[in-house]
């Protein structure tokens, strides 16, 4: 029983994870698409705020919950899935603590053009790319990841 609740906890901070990570960027892509800076800035606001609650929990969660399970399932840590796992989520993670930070940035500099009912400035659209192009080998990472959770391939 223990090692079910453990799983569900596993799951269910994954889904959280990787859901907030995926809808924070969909919503954050799109409103930087519109270019509507009012919708920008309330956008990266949420965004902001969600990675706080959400993303920052649950990736505390995950390696927590995830080293458990090894051990109460018995799988020796040097088995290749459980590594991959590990070296991927790690790079993620390095994806997305860059993120955090831009984000902050972006959202005030974001907040600051709303108040002043002017454009965006350069140094906002030169973070947004870089936050798009750490988005990628991060959510190309967690889809491995799921593979290799559920295949456990040898």
């Amino acid at each position: 029983m223990e090692y079910v609740v453990v799983k569900w906890l596993h799951i269910l901070s994954s889904t959280f994870l990787f859901g907030t990570g995926i809808g924070s960027a969909w919503y954050m892509l799109f409103a930087n698409i519109s270019r509507d800076v009012r919708a920008i800035a309330v956008v990266a606001k949420n965004v902001v705020i969600a990675d706080w609650l959400f993303t920052a929990t649950t990736a505390v969660l995950q390696p927590a919950t995830g080293f458990y399970m090894i051990h109460l399932a018995g799988y020796p840590l040097h088995s290749r899935w459980i590594m991959w796992s590990v070296i991927l989520y790690v790079i993620a993670g390095a994806c997305w603590l860059p993120v955090v930070w831009l984000q902050i940035r972006m959202r005030d500099l974001a907040v600051e053009a709303a108040r002043a009912n002017g454009a965006l400035p350069a140094l906002y659209w030169r973070y947004f790319r870089i936050w798009a192009t750490l988005g990628v080998p991060a959510f190309v990472a967690f889809i491995v990841i799921f593979w290799l959770m559920v295949a456990k391939p040898v």
